[in-house]
């Protein structure tokens, strides 16, 4: 079923996406897995080309265009090169829309050019060490004093850890009320006293990207550093949580459609008892199933994209969308992986690295089990 989410702009932008990620990325991001690190030179570059901001004001270096549809395409031709190391989704889609709406014009001339050149790169810290998903079981805090706030405590999962020099953190700003009512978020900035990094963690996929601990010790942020309102820092989360997820559902698909291709070329040149591996019935019902399964995946993802470009996506269908997509993508690795037959475990065939690198989908972003919970109470259950 052929896509009719992409006009022609979007293909010109495509076609210059492929040309960097091409160019810039595939050759050398075997190395940065090596290194777990993609070095700061990418996102500068990154930013030269305008894929950075794309969604922040022209007059501060972005794009100046509120169209989804341009940042899941650089999200799918990052996945179709294997590029799971380069954090530019988490900048964009995620950090993007809280320095866009809710940053004031102040913070905004201090951040977003840097955001957008790539110069100034993010990161958002919610997960702590003891909550995991359970974004109101934080126990950070931050304390006013004068004219700032003592930040204390941990984060941990931190995508682009090493890299930020950025990172909203959510913590609590009022410890005698409920975290619905009582949490804020803080930007903190590199080279702040008390804010240290720990280890890159070291993770069964995603080998490239930069995943660290956070941890914060009398951290003085300035009051004018605060993002948005004091203690509506919960209700900020859930307005944008959804497009977080649905990125992710973006880039599940992206994967599945490409590690689909790939496999349905090994199995039509690879032999065994001196056919072709793809025609036994076994690998044409699989594959079948596996086919029909990423054309429903991306009837559904293309709808919440357009959805939410019209402001209409509910965190509901993000949350349907986030939870299927990358159980899906797990599958479809899975036994791809298995037509591969021992191939298939080596690392120099894409699906091995496809098979690790889909285990996470489904624990960030909140796990499948918060999206199923979402999903159940909206049903009244």
């Amino acid at each position: 079923m052929r896509s009719h989410l992409y006009e022609a702009d979007h293909d010109d932008f495509r076609a210059s996406v492929r040309t960097f990620v091409e160019k810039e990325i595939a050759p050398f991001h075997a190395q940065w897995e090596k290194d777990s690190i993609v070095p700061r030179e990418v996102w500068t570059a990154g930013g030269e080309q305008g894929f950075l901001g794309i969604d922040q004001e022209e007059r501060y270096g972005g794009g100046g265009v509120r169209d989804f549809r341009y940042q899941a395409v650089l999200a799918e031709e990052m996945v179709r090169v294997g590029a799971s190391g380069v954090g530019f989704g988490l900048h964009n889609d995620v950090v993007s829309p809280y320095l866009r709406d809710l940053a004031t014009e102040e913070q905004k001339e201090r951040w977003v050019p840097g955001f957008c050149s790539g110069e100034l790169i993010t990161a958002i810290a919610m997960t702590e060490p003891g909550t995991g998903s359970d974004l109101q079981g934080i126990t950070t805090t931050a304390r006013r004093d004068g004219d700032d706030y003592v930040l204390n405590g941990s984060k941990t999962f931190i995508t682009n850890g090493i890299n930020a020099d950025l990172v909203v953190v959510v913590a609590r700003t009022n410890p005698d009320a409920p975290a619905s009512k009582g949490t804020s978020l803080l930007v903190v900035e590199r080279g702040m006293a008390g804010f240290e990094r720990g280890r890159n963690l070291e993770k069964v996929g995603l080998k490239a990207q930069d995943t660290a601990e956070l941890f914060f010790t009398d951290v003085r942020v300035p009051a004018a550093n605060v993002l948005g309102t004091v203690d509506r820092g919960f209700l900020h989360l859930m307005e944008n949580l959804p497009q977080e997820r649905l990125s992710i559902a973006i880039g599940a698909v992206a994967a599945v459609e490409t590690v689909l291709a790939q496999t349905v070329e090994y199995v039509s040149s690879r032999t065994a008892f001196g056919r072709p591996v793809g025609s036994f019935q076994n690998s044409r019902f699989t594959l079948a199933e596996l086919q029909t399964e990423a054309t429903i995946a991306r009837v559904f993802v293309d709808e919440c994209i357009r959805q939410l470009d019209a402001g209409t996506l509910t965190a509901v269908d993000a949350a349907q969308a986030k939870w299927w997509c990358s159980d899906l993508q797990n599958r479809v690795a899975d036994k791809c992986l298995q037509l591969h037959g021992g191939y298939g475990y080596m690392d120099e065939y894409p699906v091995s690295k496809a098979w690790r690198d889909a285990r996470v989908q489904s624990i960030y972003g909140g796990t499948n089990e918060i999206m199923k919970e979402i999903i159940g109470r909206s049903m009244g259950l």
